[in-house]
């Protein structure tokens, strides 16, 4: 049985649940890296990462993200070494894709497609196998050879999990001293998270309204 992540922000999570739903009832392993709820002040890359951090280590086969278009998720699953995430809404590049170029993270937007034309182009993904072809190795060999080697650059799977789960932590302790269940926009500072402040912390003007 293939064992798949799954995961999304608020724009992508509703026909992220139904996707999930799907997956299960076709029989797929399926690990979901959140969002658990919808929350329209969530960001993408709290849920992306950790999931392209199990792609990356084989904790899980093959992954599908999504946010409102697609976008943000593609650059953020593409920044982990290993992981070659493709914004995909035909069925063509969804067979392509790993055929080709050995996709393993398959990126959507649930803005902008509905929920049959997506199920339909995951299954398509699952179900395509890298060829292998000389071509298509020499040209990933050399798209790998652009990923960094420095240990100082890369993040382990465990770390990426441990900042998810000080994420939620956070958030559910409303452990923010301005109220606001999100971290300080500006991120960690020599690896630890500033101080809550005005200037730092997200506010109800930070809403997402149609972006990704």
């Amino acid at each position: 049985m293939m064992r798949v992540g799954i995961a999304s922000d608020h724009g992508g999570f509703t026909l992220k649940e139904q996707l999930a739903n799907l997956l299960w009832g076709s029989e797929y392993e399926v690990a979901d890296f959140g969002a658990r709820q919808f929350n329209p002040l969530d960001d993408y890359p709290d849920f992306i990462i950790p999931l392209a951090w199990a792609v990356a280590a084989g904790k899980v086969e093959r992954g599908v993200a999504l946010c409102g278009s697609g976008v943000g998720v593609s650059i953020a699953a593409n920044k982990v070494p290993g992981v070659r995430a493709g914004l995909i809404h035909n069925v063509f590049s969804a067979r392509q894709g790993v055929e080709d170029d050995d996709m393993n993270v398959f990126c959507l937007g649930g803005k902008v497609i509905g929920s049959a034309l997506a199920w339909e182009l995951i299954q398509t993904f699952l179900s395509a196998q890298f060829s292998g072809a000389l071509r298509h190795r020499r040209r990933l060999a050399k798209v790998t050879a652009l990923e960094p080697v420095s240990l100082t650059l890369k993040v382990s799977f465990d770390a990426a999990w441990s900042i998810q789960q000080e994420v939620g932590r956070l958030r559910a302790g409303n452990l923010l001293s301005c109220g606001h269940p999100a971290l300080p926009a500006n991120g960690p500072v020599n690896g630890k998270i500033p101080e809550p402040s005005p200037q730092n912390c997200l506010g109800h003007e930070d809403y997402d309204q149609g972006d990704s």
